[in-house]
């Protein structure tokens, strides 16, 4: 952990073990995939204890509160004491889970693949639209 107040918030992404390097952390930072106390930011930005961070990867949306600071990667369980997930943020992480779980299980893959007759009326099918 830091001694200062303060550190770079893709230094603190990296850190904490979001993203695997700090280029991707500065990618989303930038792509607008990170918001910092609910705004959009520059990954030069100042990350302070007791700030929200908004994270979007994937399906995944996840919002934590910074407990610690850090600017060097260690450890995944170091990285855990580094922030809180809130609880909305997991709750509603439950619930997307959830719906694409049944999602999947109402529109299952079939247990064969299209034969050769099948595959031609499926090209037809596509060529004509």
């Amino acid at each position: 952990m830091t001694e200062n107040s303060s550190t770079r918030l893709d230094k603190w992404l990296w850190a904490a073990r979001f993203y695997k390097t700090r280029a991707i952390a500065k990618q989303m930072i930038d792509g607008g995939k990170v918001f910092y106390n609910g705004q959009r930011t520059k990954s030069g930005k100042a990350v302070s204890i007791g700030d929200t961070i908004k994270i979007r990867q994937g399906f995944e949306e996840k919002e934590v509160d910074v407990i610690a600071l850090a600017d060097k990667r260690r450890d995944a369980t170091f990285a855990v004491t580094l922030y809180k997930e809130t609880t909305n943020s997991i709750a509603s992480r439950e619930k997307n889970a959830l719906a694409r779980q049944q999602g999947i299980l109402l529109s299952p893959a079939s247990d064969t693949k299209p034969d050769k007759k099948q595959r031609r009326k499926l090209r037809q099918f596509k060529e004509r639209i």
